[in-house]
């Protein structure tokens, strides 16, 4: 699949590439033509307008004519000493009462193209420069690919986009039917070991095994309830954070080592309440609190901070690990990603889906150093 969207991309990208390069030298193909063709016109222009003002020509009606067809071209006439002498197609009222305009305009147009120098026949030290600018059709077509690139660009974004969706949404689909699966793949064997346990509790002297054995029944129970609710939209009810939070803290620290110290801060409160889905939340603090440990190797301390606020919860697990480096912690939620021998490093990735898509909550590392442990950040939703 992601080999495909990139070959979609790399499609995308060359078409794009072609189609404005493409455009890019056609424009400027155009633009070079209609600018060749203006200079020419402007040409004719100065010989008109010479011709009006000469005596010797009786019929004026080609000159006139090309004088006054001239209605989208800016030229300013200036004398040998370059002071302006004539204009048209400028703005008249600005013209005739800002001097400062007409010199700006004129520098502008001095900048754009070179000058057309018109010499007089029966005086050569008399000269004049016609300086001109663009019509708007030619700075339309030296905008447009600009406006080509922009919309090209667009495409590819939208077509990016939904790609990306596609993907995310083929991956979703994915760990939802591997989660729904192992959900299924575990019902047989926990209900076998339920009839069993039930069996044994029938038996005398058994009692202190089939207490074990019934909790970790439950316990695989509880794991095949988590697996089948991913991929379905779970009900978010408002639950006691508090107590969620104990419940959880006590059942990891009688399976951890004597020297790995938990504690759990309210902040004084005894009841903190937040819309979650309890048995996807207590998977999200489980590995949380397993990640710490590994962290730890053996001893340290792992701390659970709560604090209510306006219109949200905010959890802190905190432990004094080995921390991880900077160049690990915007990777820590991806699929696959861990430091540990062992494991498929799914864990926080499940965990940022539980709370995010499913919670519509935050997690994330509000920060960590080497050698020193690491803080995790939940953000929920008040109840």
């Amino acid at each position: 699949m992601f080999q495909q969207l990139l070959n979609w991309r790399t499609f995308l990208a060359v078409v794009a590439i072609g189609i404005v390069t493409g455009t890019i030298f056609y424009s400027q193909y155009l633009a070079r033509k209609i600018a060749g063709e203006e200079r020419q016109k402007v040409e004719h222009w100065v010989e008109a307008s010479k011709s009006l003002l000469n005596p010797a020509v009786t019929d004026i009606r080609l000159p006139f004519r090309i004088v006054s067809d001239n209605h989208d071209i800016p030229i300013i006439e200036t004398d040998e000493k370059d002071s302006i002498t004539n204009y048209v197609n400028l703005d008249s009222a600005r013209s005739v009462n800002d001097a400062d305009y007409l010199r700006e305009k004129l520098e502008d147009l001095k900048s754009i193209n070179p000058p057309i120098i018109y010499t007089d026949p029966l005086d050569s030290t008399k000269t004049n420069r016609y300086y001109f600018g663009h019509t708007a059709l030619l700075n339309e077509v030296r905008i447009y690919p600009i406006v080509q690139l922009f919309i090209v660009g667009l495409f590819i974004i939208v077509i990016f986009l939904a790609l990306r969706s596609s993907y995310r949404s083929v991956q979703n689909q994915v760990w939802a039917g591997m989660a729904k699966e192992t959900a299924h793949q575990l019902g047989t064997p926990v209900s076998s070991l339920e009839g069993w346990v039930e069996m044994m509790k029938e038996m005398p002297g058994n009692e202190a095994i089939v207490q074990d054995l019934g909790k970790d029944v439950d316990r695989l129970r509880l794991v095949s309830d988590r697996f089948g609710k991913i991929g379905s939209t779970p009900q978010l009810e408002s639950t006691d954070l508090v107590r969620q939070i104990n419940d959880m803290v006590d059942y990891m620290s009688k399976r951890a080592p004597g020297r790995v110290l938990f504690s759990v801060e309210t902040h004084g409160r005894s009841h903190i309440s937040a819309l979650i889905s309890p048995p996807l939340f207590d998977w999200v603090i489980e590995n949380l609190l397993k990640n710490a440990l590994d962290a730890m190797e053996g001893k340290g301390s792992i701390n659970v901070d709560m604090m209510e606020e306006n219109k949200s919860v905010t959890i802190d697990v905190t432990d004094t690990g080995k921390g991880i480096s900077s160049k690990n912690v915007s990777r820590v939620f991806k699929p696959g990603f861990t430091t540990k021998k062992r494991g498929w490093g799914l864990g926080l990735s499940l965990s940022k889906r539980i709370i995010s898509q499913y919670h519509k909550g935050e997690i994330f590392v509000k920060n960590s150093e080497p050698g020193k442990g690491t803080t995790f950040r939940i953000v929920l939703r008040k109840a």
